[in-house]
C-alpha cells in the first residue's frame, strides 16, 4: 500500500458550466468586469490516500464523466486566477463528503482532503479590478486566498496553554477595566469586579482563563438575557404621541404586576414580556401551557385526531435570531439560525416539522460601489443568507412554508435573520425529570471544533469596522445531515422515554449546554470528541460547533441509550455526571480548569440599572394616504420592495417534505397567489390526523419608526388577523415574540423604545387574554452610529382542523369582494373591540361556507391583497372606491364572498371577473401588466423562472404491449428503504407503500467506523436478499456533495456486494423505485437507463444543475408518457398529474442518439408538460429545463423507475391551494405487481 498526497483541479464541462456562467454574469453586472470569459475549478487537495482508493476516487467521487474534467496539473502561468480555501478549522461540507465516500471504496482509509477554488479570467484584468473580485468572492470570516505553492494540511496541533492571571484578586479599577478590553469580554467592568471579589472571599484564589470564559459566555446578553433583565428605574412618558393610552398601558403593567405578587420583584424588560402569561396561569386560564423546569420552547398541549382516536400531544414552537453571525458571513449565519432554532423544540422530544423565515435588509438592489465600508453588500448578505437557511432547511428535510424578506434601509445597520418553527411529539413519549447525583450527561452527534468560539459573546457585542476582520471563528458550519440524526433518533420513542432533561448545544457550547442541566456537574472536557487536535481547555468548554445534544439518562441506561444512537449512525458518550455538591466543575485531564459554585454563576452578574424615556419618535404618520388612484400609482405601488413578487426567493425552500403541508407557499393555477400563514397537518407517521398548525407573523417596520407602541399593537393584531383570514381560531393562539432593537447603552430614550414596544404588545393580549410564552431578544442591532428600525415580531401559534382552512386566492366570477375594514383612528390606534368583531364575523363566514377566500391588507392596502389573490386563478375584478384602496390598515381583510353572504360588518366594493381584467372605478388595468409591475423589481436578482424559449414539444408515447406478471409473487410485499446520510423523505416514501398495505423496512446506512461500514454493506445486501422493492427515497446524498448529487449513494451500489445483491434482486423480478436524490443515484449508477449498476461513458445521460442555478420547490404538472413498466401500468398515457417538486440538480441532459433510443424504448416515464397536458421546454412549467421535458425514467424491461417529482409527497388534506390530480399511484402499481396482479391497479 502506498499512501500519495495529490493536488487536483475539477473542471465542468461545456454544457454543465451553470455556476461558472452565473458568477462571470454576476461580475460583470456589479464589478463592471470586462473579462472575455471566467472558467471555475474545484479544487481537492488529498493527504495520505491510497494510490489504488486515489485511481477509483477520481472516477467516482471527485468527478463524473458526463460532466467533469479532471487536471492533475493547472497551467496558471500568465493567466489571471483569484483562488481561495475554506478557513482551517471552519466546517467544509465538500471536503467532509468527499472523506465518507473515499471511506465507501476503502473503509481503512484515513486519508484527509481540503477544497478550494480556482477562477481563471480570461482577457485583460486590470490589479484593480483583480483586488474587487477577490474582496467578492472571498469573506475572510470563512475564507482566505489559497497559496498554491503549499500542499499541507494545517494541523495547528499545538495547544494553546492556557493563560494565567496570578494578580487578577489584587487588581485596582483601572486594571479591571484594562483587563474587561485586552480580553474582549462581553462582560462589563462591575461584573468583572464582582468576579473578583467572589474568587478573593470564597474561593480565596486566582481563577483560570477557562472560568473566566466560561463566566463572560454564562452572562453574556444571548445566554442570559441580560438587557431584558436589567433593572428599569423612572419609567417617564414625554411622547406627544399616544402618550395618555402609554400611560395607560404602564399603569395596567403595574396593576398586573400586583396581582401576581410581583411588587417586591424588579421591574424589568423580562418582566412586561411575561406578565401577560404570569396573569393568565394566576387566573388558570391557561391549563393547556406545559410548565417544565426544561425550558426548550414554548410549549402546549392539544388534542390531536389520529385515526378516529383522540392523542395527547405537545404542540412547540420557537423564534431565533442570527443577527450578528448573518451580517459577517451570511451562508453560516443563516443556515445556523434555522439550525439553532430546529435544535430548541428537538432538544424538547419533539419532532420539527413546520418553519418560517423573516429576514431583514437595507436596499438589495442598490450598486455595488453604495456598500458602506466594513460592510458586504446588500444583495451577496440577502441570497448568501436565503441560499444558507434554504439549504439547511432543505437538507434536514423541514417544510419552510412561508419565507419574506423585509426591505428597510436601517437593515443596512445589522441584516434581521429570524427562523421561527413549529415541532411536535406525542405528549406520552415526552419525560421530564430532575436529575439525580450519580446520573450521567451524555454528548450526541458533532464532534467539536473552533467554529463558533466567541459566539455568544460576539452576538451580544456591538458590530463595528473591523468585525468583518475578527470574528472568524464565531460563526458557526451546519451539517444539516448530522442534525437530520437526531431527528430520527429522537422521533423513537425508546430513546426518548430515556432522557431525564436535554438541552441542545447554542450558545455557550458545553459550559452552558451541559452546565445548565444540573447544579451539581463534573464535566470531563478531555472526553470530548474534536475535529482536530491542538483545542485547549478554554475553547472546548466554549466552542459553539453545531449540531450536539447533551442529554441526562440513568446511569442504568446509559449503554441502552448510546447503542440506540449509533443504529442512527450517531456518536454518543459519557462526557460527565451530575453531582450532589451545587458546584460546576470541569476537568481537563488530570488538571481542575472550573470548580465554581452554581450560586455565583446564577446571579448572571451585577444587575444592571437604566433610566426608561418614552420619547417621541421621529417616524412620519403612515396610516394617511396620498398616493391617487391611477394606474402609475398602482403600478408603482405593486412594485414597491414590500408589496412585490418574492416567488424567487422563497421558492428555494423545501415547501413539500413531511406530506403535511397544508397550504404550499403559492397557490392556483399558476401558483402565484402568495399565502400569508404556515399551515401543516401534525406528524403523525401515517398521515391520518385532521389537525394542523398554523404559524403567522406581523410585523411593519414603516409603523415601528413611527410609533413602537402602536406597531408592536398593530404587530400582535396582523398574526391574528392572519390566523383567522386562513381559517385558524384566534383564541387557539399563543404568541411567540422576536424583539431586535439598537444597541441600548445607557441612553433612556432607546431604552424607551423597547418598552413602549412591550407595552404596547402587552395591552392587546391583556385584551384578547392571550399571551406570549416565549421570545426571543436581540439587542445588538448597531453599526457605528446606524441603528435598525425598532423591530417587534409578533409570531402566532395555534392548533385547527384542516377542513376550516381556506385557500387566499380567487375562486369563482360573479362572487362578491368585501372589506372588512377594523376601526383606526387617524393617528394609527387600533379600537380592539373592533377586530374581535371582525374576527368573529370572518370566522363564522369560513365556518358557514360563504367566504370562500380571504386576505389580509398590508402594504398596498386592500387593493395590492386583491391583486395577490387575483394572480392565482388569472381571473380579474371590478371595485369602487377611494384612496383607502391603497392605505395601510393593519389587520383590515379582503373576502370573496358568495351570494349566501350576509354580514353588516362587511362593505362590499365589486365582484370577481372571469377574465384576467381589472376595473377600478373608471380605470382600467390588465392583469399582465400589473404582474410586469409586481413580478418586476426583483426579477434580475431572484428570478422566478429560468431564461428559455416557449417551445412545445411532440407527443412521442408508448403504451405497453402487455401486462407485467410478476413470475415470483408475493401476497407479502416487502419494501426496503436505505437511509443514508442526508436522506429525508424516508418517512414520505415508507407512508406511501404502507398506504398500500406493503411492509416496510427502513436500514439506516452507518458510516461512523471501519467496522460500521463493513457490517452496515453485510447487513444491506441480507435485507436486499429478502426484499420485492427497492425504494431509494429523497435526499440530499452527503449534502449533494462531493459537488454532485448522490456521489455516496452511488459508491455504496458500486459495491460488489450490493451490486450482487440488486442484480439478484432484478432477477427475480423485483422492483427499484428512486425519487430525487434517489433518481440520481439510479442515474449515476447505471440502473438507468441501462437497468445495470455498470460504468458509465460520456454519452450517459445525467442529472445536473438546474437552469437557473437554485433549489426549485414548487408543485408541477406532469403527464404520463409511457406505460411500459410495472411501475406504470395501472397509468394511462396523457393522464397529467400535479407532482411537488424540490431539487438543486433535476435537469435531465442526454444526447440526442440516447433520447431517440428511450423514446423509442418506452423508458421516457413522465414528462413536464403545460396546462394542456403538453410537454414543453416552457421554463413556467419544466422548471429545471431538462431535455424534452423528461422527469422519469423507467430501464429497458421497466422494473427500474426514476423521477424527480415527489410522488410520495401527496396525502389526505395537503396542498389545498393546488390544482390537479395529485394522487399518482406508482406505489400502488408496483405493489400490485409483485402481488401478481397485472394491468390497472
Amino acid at each position: 500500500m502506498s499512501l500519495i498526497n495529490k493536488r487536483i483541479f475539477v473542471e465542468k464541462k461545456d454544457r454543465f458550466r451553470t455556476e461558472a456562467q452565473d458568477l462571470y454574469n454576476e461580475l460583470k453586472e456589479n464589478l463592471q468586469l470586462s473579462a472575455e470569459g471566467l472558467r471555475l475549478f474545484n479544487i481537492y487537495d488529498i493527504f495520505d490516500i491510497d494510490s489504488e482508493d486515489y485511481e477509483k476516487a477520481k472516477k467516482t467521487v471527485f468527478t463524473e464523466v458526463m460532466t467533469d474534467t479532471l487536471y492533475e496539473t493547472l497551467d496558471c502561468q500568465g493567466k489571471t486566477v483569484v483562488v481561495w480555501e475554506t478557513l482551517p478549522g471552519q466546517y467544509d461540507q465538500r471536503a467532509d463528503s468527499a472523506m465518507q465516500c473515499v471511506k465507501l471504496l476503502n473503509p481503512a482509509s484515513a486519508c484527509r482532503i481540503t477544497t478550494g477554488k480556482l477562477m481563471m479570467l480570461e482577457g485583460e484584468v486590470d490589479g484593480e479590478m483583480l483586488k474587487k473580485i477577490e474582496a467578492y468572492v472571498i469573506n475572510p470570516i470563512e475564507s482566505r486566498v489559497k497559496d498554491l505553492s503549499r500542499l499541507a494540511v494545517d494541523q495547528n496541533v499545538d495547544v494553546k496553554p492556557l493563560e494565567q492571571f496570578p494578580h487578577f484578586i489584587e487588581m485596582d479599577a483601572a486594571q479591571i477595566q484594562a483587563f474587561v478590553k485586552e480580553h474582549g469580554l462581553a462582560m462589563s467592568e462591575a461584573d468583572l469586579a464582582l468576579v473578583q471579589r467572589y474568587f478573593r472571599e470564597e474561593e480565596k484564589r486566582n481563577p483560570t482563563e477557562t472560568e473566566i470564559r466560561v463566566l463572560d459566555t454564562y452572562w453574556s446578553d444571548h445566554c442570559r438575557h441580560t438587557t431584558f433583565e436589567t433593572c428599569l428605574k423612572n419609567v417617564t412618558i414625554t411622547t406627544d404621541r399616544f402618550g395618555e393610552q402609554i400611560q395607560q398601558a404602564y399603569d395596567r403593567y403595574l396593576q398586573l404586576r400586583h396581582g401576581c405578587n410581583r411588587d417586591e420583584k424588579p421591574q424589568t424588560l423580562m418582566d412586561m414580556a411575561t406578565i401577560n402569561a404570569r396573569d393568565l396561569r394566576r387566573q388558570g386560564k391557561s391549563p393547556e401551557v406545559e410548565v417544565s423546569e426544561e425550558i426548550n420552547a414554548c410549549s402546549v398541549f392539544i388534542d390531536v385526531d389520529h385515526d378516529g382516536q383522540t392523542e395527547k400531544w405537545l404542540l412547540m414552537f420557537k423564534n431565533e435570531t442570527h443577527n450578528h453571525p448573518t451580517e459577517i458571513e451570511p451562508f453560516g449565519g443563516a443556515s445556523t439560525c434555522i439550525g439553532g432554532a430546529i435544535r430548541d423544540p428537538l432538544s424538547g422530544r419533539s419532532y420539527v416539522y413546520q418553519a418560517m423565515r423573516v429576514s431583514g435588509c437595507g436596499n438589495i438592489l442598490e450598486k455595488l460601489e453604495d456598500t458602506i465600508p466594513g460592510k458586504l453588500p446588500q444583495k451577496v448578505i440577502s441570497k448568501k443568507a436565503t441560499h444558507g437557511n434554504s439549504s439547511y432547511g432543505n437538507q434536514i428535510g423541514l417544510p419552510t412554508t412561508h419565507v419574506r424578506e423585509i426591505i428597510h434601509p436601517s437593515y443596512v445597520a445589522k441584516h434581521m435573520e429570524v427562523g421561527a418553527v413549529v415541532g411536535a411529539a406525542k405528549a406520552e413519549n415526552v419525560v421530564r425529570q430532575s436529575p439525580e447525583a450519580g446520573d450521567v450527561v451524555i454528548l450526541l452527534g458533532g464532534k467539536t471544533g473552533r467554529d463558533g468560539i466567541g459566539g455568544a459573546t460576539g452576538s451580544s457585542k456591538e458590530h463595528n469596522l473591523k468585525s468583518l476582520e475578527v470574528c472568524a471563528s464565531e460563526v458557526q458550519k451546519g451539517n444539516a445531515p448530522e442534525e437530520r440524526k437526531i431527528q430520527r433518533l429522537f422521533r423513537n420513542p425508546q430513546c426518548t422515554r430515556l432522557i431525564k432533561k436535554c438541552n441542545d448545544f447554542g450558545a455557550g457550547g458545553v459550559c452552558v449546554a451541559i452546565g445548565e442541566l444540573a447544579d451539581g456537574l463534573e464535566i470531563h472536557l478531555d472526553q470530548v470528541r474534536t475535529k482536530y487536535a491542538g483545542l485547549n481547555a478554554t475553547e472546548i468548554a466554549i466552542s459553539e460547533s453545531q449540531e450536539r445534544m447533551a442529554v441526562v439518562v440513568r446511569a442504568a441506561d446509559e449503554a441502552k441509550f448510546i447503542q440506540l444512537a449509533a443504529e442512527e449512525n450517531l456518536e454518543a458518550y459519557r462526557v460527565a455526571e451530575v453531582t450532589d455538591t451545587a458546584r460546576l466543575v470541569m476537568k481537563m485531564n488530570d488538571q481542575t480548569v472550573v470548580d465554581l459554585a452554581r450560586r455565583f454563576i446564577d446571579t448572571s452578574g451585577v444587575r444592571q440599572e437604566a433610566n426608561v424615556e418614552i420619547a417621541t419618535l421621529e417616524g412620519a404618520n403612515p396610516f394617511g394616504c396620498d398616493k391617487p388612484l391611477t394606474k402609475e400609482a398602482i403600478l408603482a405601488t405593486m412594485a414597491e420592495p414590500n408589496v412585490c413578487c418574492q416567488k424567487g426567493l422563497g421558492e428555494m425552500f423545501d415547501a413539500s417534505i413531511g406530506s403535511t403541508t397544508v397550504l404550499m407557499p403559492y397557490g392556483g393555477k399558476t401558483q402565484l397567489t402568495p399565502a400569508q400563514a404556515s399551515v401543516q397537518k401534525l406528524p403523525v407517521l401515517d398521515g391520518k390526523t385532521t389537525t394542523c398548525s398554523v404559524l403567522t407573523y406581523g410585523f411593519n417596520p414603516r409603523i415601528m419608526e413611527y410609533s413602537t407602541f402602536v406597531g408592536a399593537m398593530d404587530s400582535v393584531l396582523e398574526s391574528m388577523a392572519k390566523t383567522v383570514a386562513c381559517g385558524g381560531d384566534w383564541e387557539r393562539i399563543h404568541f411567540s415574540f422576536q424583539e431586535y432593537f439598537e444597541r441600548l447603552n445607557q441612553d433612556p430614550q432607546r431604552w424607551g423604545k423597547v418598552t413602549e414596544a412591550l407595552l404596547g404588545a402587552m395591552q392587546v393580549q391583556d385584551y384578547f387574554q392571550k399571551a406570549a410564552i416565549g421570545g426571543k431578544d436581540s439587542m445588538s442591532g448597531t453599526f457605528n452610529d446606524k441603528h435598525v428600525v425598532p423591530t417587534l415580531i409578533s409570531f402566532a401559534c395555534s392548533d385547527a382542523k384542516t377542513n376550516n382552512i381556506i385557500t387566499p386566492q380567487l375562486k369563482t366570477p360573479g362572487n362578491r369582494l368585501v372589506v372588512f375594514k377594523p376601526q383606526i383612528s387617524e393617528e394609527g390606534l387600533p379600537e380592539l373591540s373592533s377586530y374581535k368583531t371582525m374576527f368573529a364575523a370572518v370566522s363564522e363566514g369560513i365556518r358557514q361556507g360563504t367566504i370562500v377566500s380571504a386576505y389580509v391588507g398590508e402594504e398596498g392596502g386592500a387593493l395590492a391583497a386583491l391583486f395577490k389573490m387575483s394572480f392565482g386563478n388569472r381571473l380579474g375584478f371590478a371595485i369602487e372606491g377611494g384612496q383607502e384602496l391603497l392605505q395601510l390598515q393593519p389587520g383590515l381583510i379582503v373576502a370573496e364572498v358568495t351570494p349566501q353572504f350576509a354580514d353588516e360588518h362587511a362593505v362590499v366594493i365589486g365582484e370577481v371577473k372571469a377574465e384576467p381584467q381589472y376595473r377600478i372605478n373608471e380605470l382600467k388595468l390588465s392583469q399582465d401588466e400589473v404582474l410586469a409591475a409586481w413580478m418586476g423589481t426583483l426579477g434580475s436578482l431572484y428570478p422566478v423562472y429560468s431564461k428559455g424559449e416557449a417551445q412545445t414539444l411532440p407527443i412521442r408515447d408508448q403504451k405497453r404491449k402487455q401486462d407485467y406478471l410478476c413470475r415470483q409473487s408475493s401476497a407479502e410485499v416487502r419494501v426496503l428503504i436505505p437511509v443514508f446520510p442526508g436522506s429525508n423523505c424516508e418517512y414520505d416514501t415508507r407512508r406511501a407503500f404502507e398506504e398500500e398495505g406493503a411492509k416496510v423496512t427502513i436500514f439506516v446506512f452507518r458510516n461512523q467506523n471501519e467496522q460500521a461500514i463493513f457490517d452496515s454493506i453485510d447487513q444491506m445486501a441480507a435485507l436486499l436478499d429478502n426484499s420485492h422493492i427497492l425504494a431509494i427515497p429523497g435526499g440530499f446524498s452527503a449534502g449533494d456533495e462531493p459537488d454532485g448529487s448522490a456521489k455516496f449513494i452511488v459508491n455504496i451500489l458500486q459495491n460488489e456486494k450490493i451490486k450482487a445483491a440488486v442484480t439478484r434482486l432484478l432477477d427475480r423480478d423485483g422492483l427499484i423505485l428512486g425519487i430525487c436524490n434517489g433518481f440520481q443515484a439510479l442515474i449515476k449508477s447505471g440502473l438507468l437507463p441501462y437497468g445495470e449498476i455498470l460504468t458509465l461513458d460520456e454519452t450517459s445521460p445525467t442529472l445536473t444543475r438546474n437552469h437557473i442555478n437554485r433549489h426549485i420547490s414548487s408543485v408541477v404538472r406532469t403527464r404520463v408518457a409511457s406505460t411500459c413498466s410495472p411501475w406504470l401500468q395501472g397509468l394511462e398515457c396523457g393522464e397529467v398529474y400535479s407532482i411537488p417538486v424540490s431539487h438543486g440538480e433535476g435537469r435531465l441532459v442526454a444526447d440526442e442518439a440516447m433520447i431517440e433510443q428511450l423514446f423509442a424504448n418506452g423508458q421516457v416515464a413522465f414528462q413536464y408538460c403545460d396546462e394542456t397536458g403538453t410537454p414543453t421546454m416552457d421554463p413556467t412549467a419544466n422548471l429545471n429545463g431538462s431535455d424534452w421535458a423528461i422527469e422519469g425514467l423507467v430501464s429497458p424491461d421497466g422494473k427500474v423507475l426514476g423521477k424527480m417529482g415527489h410522488s410520495e409527497r401527496y396525502f389526505t388534506d395537503v396542498f389545498k391551494n393546488i390544482d390537479g390530480e395529485k394522487k399518482q399511484n406508482i406505489f400502488a402499481n408496483g405493489v400490485n405487481y409483485i402481488r401478481g396482479k397485472g394491468g390497472k391497479a
